[in-house]
């Protein structure tokens, strides 16, 4: 059954007995959406099954870092999302009913040519969660709602799935070629594999999120009250809303979530008075922990976000590491599942993302212990990359110190096409092709060898920087400043990482072993046309 032939309102219901997918998701939050919008624009049939009843409510995290913008750019949905979000406010430090402070408690960045989204974005994760999803249904993909996954069994060949509904019976079988788990902290799927989570012990306590509606309050300020048992409170004006998310970390073993007392809380330790909080929208409990997953993949089974990694809410990290996981995984499976590539690939997927799980659940931990209030450009992830990764290749001898190298990330950089129009190179990025990037005058057969190179430009795009019949032409120089003023060639991978730098001696040769372990022979006669 074809993706786009399953009813994708709120409670639908279950697939039809016999479904086959190429890739099963558990998990409708922002990381099984965002992997679903990567595998729809490849042309790879995925199921979503989600066992809410709808998209989760609660503005949760926050924060998009500059990185994860960047990913967005390219899934199509960062306009959309800018327009609902805004900037961080200033904190604003109440004592005795009156502010005695204010201050920047995130760094402001001006962009640059390599980085043009340079702060952090304020976001609520509901409003996050529906702009991804109405990506996801421009692009033909759907989620059923109201739908679980309740047991799973994999072979050589795939995965066997069993769902029903959450609140029937009616068990029905799904097979995929692969399942990816982005089922949260308390993921079903992974405590079904045996896989075992470790990271470091955070303070035991609990606290109180909630979304609420405040009459007659400032929205220009971050507002916070230090209590005096060592507790805070919180209120955070939510961009594109009327709600405010309040945070009430007060000691206690159990908090109460009900409207009464979010309203008294609030009122107890600020000066506002429970009349004031009009409305309790939502409300949870929340409880710090960290720890990341033994293993990522398990046979055709995969952990993302959540359920391979949780984090302190501390520096905004979570969230953006999770999108980042379907990015890395999505064009994988594509390349597998559609152009021939080994599926040894997909183990790569685990050796890049587990060491930066284990760098942000380090610096998340940091913040969270420190208590430090103050956020700076070294949260923006910007600076992640894969140098080690098996992908990587540098190839060039004699790189100045500070050079871009392979396995970094692709900077951007505006230029002009050959007639003049204003562009970018993340407008030559974006989409889920490759990019190979010829500099300075660098020579490339364009007449290669069609099994061992696709010709198709929703696979792989050539562009030409300096020489006698430039596709960019480098008008002031960001471009030179981004990747050096040497001839040479970088291959861009789908998610904006270097995974090949090269001298222009033997450029040719270099781009096909460079293509080699992501095509198989086929690939330029039976692609399935990509979605932009």
């Amino acid at each position: 059954m074809e993706l786009n032939n399953v009813k994708d309102a709120f409670g639908a219901a279950v697939p039809e007995a016999g479904t086959t997918v190429d890739v099963l998701i558990a998990g409708a939050g922002p990381t099984g959406v965002a992997l679903g919008i990567d595998l729809a624009r490849r042309g790879v049939r995925a199921l979503i099954v989600e066992r809410q009843d709808r998209l989760s409510l609660g503005a949760r995290g926050t924060g998009l870092q500059p990185r994860t913008q960047e990913v967005y750019d390219d899934l199509g949905v960062l306009d959309a999302v800018r327009a609902a979000g805004g900037l961080y406010p200033e904190m604003a430090r109440w004592e005795d009913g009156r502010i005695v402070e204010t201050f920047d408690i995130i760094e402001r960045v001006d962009p640059t040519p390599a980085a043009p989204h340079s702060n952090a974005l304020m976001v609520p994760q509901f409003r996050n969660v529906e702009l991804l999803y109405a990506r996801l249904l421009e692009l033909g993909g759907s989620v059923l709602f109201g739908t679980e996954l309740v047991e799973f069994e994999q072979d050589l060949e795939g995965v066997t799935a069993g769902v029903r509904l959450v609140d029937g019976d009616g068990l029905r079988t799904v097979r995929a070629g692969y399942l990816v788990a982005a089922d949260g902290g308390r993921s079903t799927v992974r405590r079904a594999l045996g896989v075992g989570m470790s990271g470091p012990s955070l303070e035991p306590g609990a606290a109180v999120l909630a979304d609420v509606r405040v009459d007659g309050f400032d929205r220009h300020h971050w507002h916070r009250w230090v209590l005096p048992n060592g507790g805070f409170v919180a209120l955070l004006p939510l961009a594109g809303t009327d709600l405010f998310q309040a945070l009430v970390a007060a000691p206690t073993d159990e908090p109460d979530t009900s409207p009464e007392a979010v309203r008294a809380l609030i009122s107890k330790y600020t000066h506002l008075t429970a009349e004031q909080v009009r409305e309790v929208v939502w409300a949870s409990i929340f409880r710090p922990k960290a720890g990341m997953a033994d293993a990522f993949r398990i046979g055709r089974v995969f952990l993302a976000g959540d359920a391979a990694h949780v984090h302190s809410p501390a520096g905004g990290q979570g969230l953006n590491t999770s999108v980042q996981d379907a990015y890395n995984l999505g064009w994988k499976l594509g390349q597998v599942l559609r152009h021939g590539a080994p599926d040894t690939l997909l183990d790569t997927y685990h050796t890049e993302r587990r060491p930066i799980a284990e760098r942000i659940l380090e610096t998340s931990t940091r913040l969270h212990r420190s208590g430090s209030l103050r956020r700076g450009r070294d949260l923006h992830q910007l600076d992640i990359g894969y140098p080690d990764s098996p992908l990587t290749k540098e190839l060039r001898t004699d790189v100045p110190e500070g050079a871009l190298v392979a396995g970094g990330r692709a900077p951007d950089a505006p230029c002009h096409t050959a007639d003049g129009k204003p562009t970018r190179l993340f407008d030559a990025y974006r989409g889920p092709h490759f990019t190979l990037l010829a500099l300075n005058g660098t020579e490339l057969d364009t007449d290669l060898d069609a099994t061992a190179l696709p010709a198709d430009p929703d696979l792989l795009r050539i562009v030409r920087v300096g020489g006698p019949a430039p596709d960019l032409v480098d008008t002031d120089g960001h471009i030179r400043d981004a990747y050096g003023s040497d001839p040479a060639l970088f291959l861009i991978r789908p998610d904006g990482y270097l995974a090949l730098a090269a001298p222009a001696e033997n450029a040719t040769a270099h781009a096909l072993a460079g293509l080699a372990p992501y095509f198989g022979a086929s690939t330029s006669e039976g692609a399935t046309p990509a979605a932009r």
